[in-house]
C-alpha cells in the first residue's frame, strides 16, 4: 500500500480540537486531481470521481477497529476499505483521500498516491489494505 501523505491542515486542526480519532466518522473517496498539502485543507477543495457504478459519492466510511496509543505511538486501526466497480467503470481515479465527515466543512487528513490512474472495469475491486499499521500512526519525532 501507499503512503499516507498528510495535508498540511490535519496536524494544526487535531491539536486544535477539530478531530475526535476515537468518534468521528472518516471516510476515504476517489480523485483523479494532485492534492495540494499546502493549499487543500476541506473536501471541496480536492474534486471528487463521478459517482456511480458501485463508487458512492463521498466515498466509503472507515469501520475503525482500535483507536489508542501504546509506548506515546497512537494508531488508528480500521478494515480495510474496498471500491467494487458493479455495472460500468468507477475512475480514473489516482489518489484516495482521507477525510472527516463529521467536522464541519469535511477537513482534509490525508491521501495515498498510486504512482498512476487506476480504472476500475465492472467486477473488478481495489482495496486499501491498512496492514498491522492501521490508518495512521502518530509518534513523537526521535
Amino acid at each position: 500500500m501507499a503512503d499516507l501523505n498528510f495535508f498540511n491542515a490535519f496536524m494544526e486542526a487535531l491539536v486544535e480540537g477539530t478531530h475526535d480519532l476515537d468518534t468521528h466518522t472518516f471516510k476515504v473517496y476517489l480523485t483523479n486531481a494532485a492534492p495540494d498539502a499546502a493549499a487543500d485543507s476541506l473536501k471541496t477543495d480536492l474534486a471528487e470521481i463521478s459517482a456511480g457504478n458501485g463508487y458512492t459519492a463521498g466515498g466509503t466510511a472507515l469501520n475503525v477497529t482500535s483507536s489508542g496509543q501504546t509506548g506515546g505511538t497512537y494508531k488508528l486501526i480500521a478494515d480495510d476499505v474496498s471500491f467494487d466497480a458493479s455495472g460500468g467503470s468507477i475512475g480514473p481515479f489516482r489518489y484516495a483521500v482521507l477525510y472527516n465527515d463529521t467536522a464541519t466543512g469535511d477537513p482534509l487528513i490525508g491521501w495515498w498516491d498510486y504512482g498512476t490512474a487506476v480504472t476500475l472495469n465492472a467486477g473488478e475491486n481495489f482495496v486499501l489494505d491498512f496492514g498491522t499499521d492501521g490508518v495512521l500512526n502518530l509518534a513523537p519525532a526521535a
